[in-house]
């Protein structure tokens, strides 16, 4: 899929635009009467948003990783007047993360990734709108973190982690929706809380292994593209005709099909066999050859991958390896922040920027470079990653 055009000029990164924007999203999304008591308090100090923008500017600058690190930074008057309006004291900071509502911040994140530019992609006339690749990635939590334990890990020892659970808008490339829980949480009960009548979804192997999900999908008024495990029982009721233009994408043979034995029986689905160079896999559907072309259900499932790539930018990028709050809220919290930073950066660069251009960011943060040069890097890089996706094709 083409990336975006860089849409970037130097007012856009005057005063860190990102939080000024953040700021306008946290005051329609939140009205002040929703939040705790606690910062409706005259004698509170540290306000709702201030403590939010510190928490969010603590995940974009690279020097700050600690929590005693961000209280420290707060004392900067250039900190003050862009972020944080006054000085926080660890305890003030460490205390407000049980004050805030999670909720809140996934309603922020709603609302920014409305704003985020449509791309126009040629496959967009798919029969449904909206496709979505549902998956969650675990992230690992300290031993001392309680509230996160389940099950056994590596060699028996316990896991700690906590899960994001994710809607990945395949077609648009950019997140839609998401839920944080405990690492234990089952994924398919999450996605099924969250089904939304008239999308479509794309799904491993994992979420096909209930064939009951299949008829309640359909009945919720929802498509599915989802891969089969190797050992599904499969019974074939009809063969379906495989076009060249399938043969093209891989497609070897199709056919409605009842997944399962007895009371584990689906209801009756449509497979697609697909031959890559690689491996062969199975996917499962419940729209017909006329309404998803089997080219486009190979196609729905290639554009998964792209999920997986954005978990793996959100860890390394933006420093979710590292809790700055450690309680179920604060992680929680963290989680969101990062998410909405992921988008903040999409609406202020009209892309996601790659590794080297979010040094350049935060080299500018730092004062290490010029308004010229970073606008210079972020084009510069951009060109050198189009010039390696048109090799690579």
């Amino acid at each position: 899929m083409a990336r975006s055009e860089l849409q970037f000029a130097s007012e856009d990164l005057q005063h860190w635009k990102v939080m000024e924007v953040f700021r306008a999203a946290l005051r329609r999304a939140v009205q002040e009467k929703e939040l705790h008591p606690g910062f409706q308090d005259p004698d509170r100090l540290l306000k709702h948003a201030a403590y939010l923008a510190l928490f969010l500017f603590g995940l974009f600058n690279p020097v700050l990783k600690t929590m005693r690190a961000l209280c420290a930074a707060s004392q900067l008057k250039r900190v003050q007047e862009e972020v944080c309006q006054r000085p926080v004291s660890l305890g003030t900071f460490s205390e407000a993360q049980h004050l805030v509502d999670p909720a809140h911040l996934e309603k922020v994140f709603k609302e920014l990734c409305s704003q985020l530019p449509r791309m126009g992609s040629p496959a967009s006339n798919l029969t449904w709108e909206q496709w979505f690749a549902r998956d969650s990635s675990v992230f690992a939590a300290l031993p001392r973190i309680a509230w996160a334990l389940y099950g056994g890990g590596h060699e028996g020892a316990p896991n700690r982690a906590v899960r994001l659970h994710l809607n990945f808008n395949v077609l648009e490339d950019q997140p839609a929706l998401a839920e944080v829980t405990i690492g234990r949480v089952c994924e398919r009960k999450s996605w099924e809380q969250q089904w939304e009548r008239g999308a479509g979804y794309v799904g491993d192997r994992y979420f096909s292994k209930n064939y009951q999900l299949f008829g309640r999908l359909s009945e919720k008024g929802c498509a599915y593209v989802l891969r089969l495990a190797e050992e599904a029982t499969i019974t074939v009721l009809e063969a379906i005709e495989v076009s060249p233009a399938d043969r093209k994408e891989g497609v070897v043979r199709q056919a409605w099909c009842r997944l399962g034995k007895g009371q584990f029986e689906s209801v009756r689905v449509r497979v697609v066999w697909i031959e890559g160079r690689q491996s062969a896999l199975m996917l499962v559907t419940n729209l017909t050859p006329q309404a998803l072309p089997a080219a486009r259900v190979s196609m729905l499932y290639r554009r998964r991958w792209q999920i997986e790539c954005f978990f793996k930018w959100i860890k390394c990028l933006l420093k979710c390896r590292h809790w700055l709050a450690e309680s179920q809220a604060g992680v929680s919290l963290q989680l969101y922040l990062a998410l909405i930073a992921a988008v903040l950066l999409q609406l202020c660069l009209g892309r996601r920027p790659n590794k080297r251009m979010f040094e350049l960011i935060q080299l500018y943060q730092m004062g290490y470079a010029t308004t010229e040069e970073v606008i210079t890097g972020l084009k510069r890089e951009q060109a050198r990653e189009q010039s390696r996706q048109k090799t690579s094709r």
